[in-house]
């Protein structure tokens, strides 16, 4: 996940989001958690799932209530892409942030902050050895 190409658009995050809390939904389950944030049309959330599940961030699968959508990329690998881009590409810092700074976090448990400070550790050090 920490190759920029394969990083989610914003809106395409605001939809991992929604599935990383509770999986497999709908498109029409999805779109009334994404509708206010992202003020577009069910044709536009059908479109997005459509091109995710291209890209391989989602799996689709027959399911009781029409299709089930369910997220394919982990939700402390993703984060801790953007932490790195925002760390070095937008800062030029070659350091990344304690991981304390998160810990307030809404969509990180205890278990995923540890996962995510080891993963920011590996990060630094492969940006320290380019």
């Amino acid at each position: 996940m920490a190759n920029k190409k394969n990083r989610p658009t914003d809106p395409e995050l605001n939809i991992l989001k929604t599935l990383w809390q509770r999986s497999p939904q709908s498109a029409k389950e999805i779109h009334g958690h994404v509708e206010q944030n992202l003020q577009w049309s069910f044709s536009s959330t059908r479109k997005t799932l459509d091109r995710m599940v291209e890209k391989q961030f989602l799996a689709v699968a027959p399911g009781e209530r029409g299709q089930g959508y369910t997220p394919l990329v982990g939700k402390v690998n993703t984060l801790a892409a953007y932490i790195g881009d925002l760390m070095h590409r937008v800062l030029e810092l070659n350091k990344m942030p304690p991981v304390h700074l998160f810990v307030d976090s809404e969509l990180l448990d205890n278990k995923e902050m540890a996962e995510l400070e080891t993963l920011l550790g590996q990060l630094e050090q492969d940006k320290q050895s380019e």
